[in-house]
């Protein structure tokens, strides 16, 4: 008999698939895969965790951003209304100040205008004392001076 290609080829098949049987290939192919299959479905997984993760991470900042806004323009308002009211007080302060050296200013013409009329009444006492004296020295040429100097204390005593 004789044996063609055909032969050999079918006796090398059955050779192979009993080696793969004896080898349990087809066993070991499944665990292979799957254990290939459940690696990837751990690694899923673990995408689908860190996916979840990194919503929550953003959806916090996002959250502590809007807050961080918020408390910004909290500042920026708190800082206008000190900055306001700090114009408000500076400006009170110098009308104060005006108003006191305004004060001030009324008091020291006010005493001047008293010290000018004193020193007028002073002069005018003086030259009224001067003619009272001329007058009555006039009149009593060889008299008492006792009078004349009693009559010049009262015209003093009267005028000032």
């Amino acid at each position: 008999m004789a044996f063609d290609n055909s032969f050999w080829a079918l006796i090398g098949l059955i050779l192979f698939f009993v080696l793969v049987a004896y080898l349990k290939a087809p066993s070991k192919l499944t665990q292979t895969l799957d254990r290939r299959a459940q690696r990837i479905r751990n690694e899923l997984a673990e995408a689908q965790a860190l996916k979840e993760e990194s919503k929550r991470q953003l959806a916090e900042y996002q959250r502590r951003r809007r807050e961080a806004e918020t408390e910004a323009r909290d500042i920026v308002a708190a800082a206008q209304r000190e900055a306001a009211a700090l114009v408000d007080e500076a400006r009170q302060k110098s009308e104060d100040y005006v108003a006191r050296r305004t004060q001030i200013a009324e008091q020291k013409i006010a005493q001047a205008e008293a010290d000018a009329i004193a020193e007028v009444r002073s002069t005018a006492v003086d030259i009224a004392v001067n003619a009272a004296t001329r007058i009555i020295a006039e009149r009593n040429v060889g008299g008492d001076t006792r009078l004349l100097d009693q009559s010049i204390e009262d015209v003093r005593r009267r005028l000032n």
